[in-house]
């Protein structure tokens, strides 16, 4: 049956495009101001587009030198960022399995603890963290910020998979275990390709925090040569010239690689939510 075409549906119409084009204004601003001139992006105004178009601040952010070059920031961020999603999936998915097939009040002390984890402000810590990675010799490396990430976000992980893994049904484990095979052959054959949905979320939750994190690498590797990008990002930030231009080139250069990793893993992320508030 064919419904009227109302007033109400036109006015709804009229303030999702007006929503649209607010949420669009902050990207057209990225855009314009990265193919300015530094004069023209420091001088004119932010949505006006470019009077010439000028590429030099994509050209100044890939050509620097040092901790000023995008693409050796844009390395250091991935490294440490497949590093910690990487082992976060790894040992986030066994402690959850093992609490969720572990009931009781053990179990449920080690989930309690791990969404307190959650709840705790980090800055807590961080002092005695700080010492602790200078006196082991990973302070300002890749290994010492990937332990501190995963250290950081795996009350997170586990909490996430923890969902999953109390609705998995154990009739293929129990099976499988019948048939001889070990604890670890029946998680790694049965229960973690089930568990595909969750590590979709994990995994682009937590590379989210990780890649766009700006204050804990710039305490922990301040003066290192393991800067991520946020860090680099900011070192175009003078007392008394800031070059938007570069600055905004670099965001568009960071945004591309987790925007082609979220187009790549949207459909396990979109049934992990799904799946999560099913259970």
């Amino acid at each position: 049956m064919l419904t009227k075409y109302r007033l109400s549906t036109l006015i709804r119409e009229i303030i999702l495009v007006l929503i649209g084009i607010a949420v669009l204004i902050p990207f057209w601003i990225l855009l314009v101001t990265a193919f300015k001139s530094p004069l023209e992006a420091a001088s004119s105004s932010a949505v006006a587009p470019p009077t010439v178009f000028d590429p030099s601040g994509f050209v100044q952010a890939v050509s620097g030198s040092g901790n000023r070059n995008v693409l050796v920031a844009m390395l250091n961020s991935a490294v440490i960022t497949a590093g910690s999603v990487i082992l976060l999936i790894l040992i986030g998915s066994i402690a959850a399995y093992t609490i969720a097939r572990r009931p009781g009040r053990l179990g449920n002390a080690a989930y309690i603890g791990f969404v307190v984890g959650i709840i705790l402000p980090f800055q807590l810590a961080m002092l005695p963290t700080y010492v602790a990675l200078r006196s082991i010799g990973l302070l300002g490396s890749h290994v010492g910020m990937i332990l501190l990430y995963t250290g950081l976000l795996m009350p997170l992980a586990v909490f996430l998979y923890t969902g999953f893994a109390r609705v998995v049904p154990a009739d293929y484990e129990e099976a499988a275990s019948i048939d001889g095979a070990s604890k670890f052959r029946i998680f790694v054959n049965i229960v973690f390709p089930l568990l595909a949905p969750a590590t979709g979320t994990v995994a682009i939750m937590t590379g989210l925090i990780v890649w766009n994190d700006f204050f804990t690498p710039l305490i922990f590797l301040s003066g290192s040569k393991a800067t991520t990008l946020p860090v680099m990002m900011y070192s175009f930030v003078g007392e008394n010239a800031t070059q938007w231009n570069v600055i905004f080139a670099v965001v568009i250069l960071s945004m591309i690689p987790i925007l082609t990793f979220y187009l790549f893993a949207q459909k396990k992320f979109i049934q992990g939510f799904a799946g999560g508030m099913k259970g």
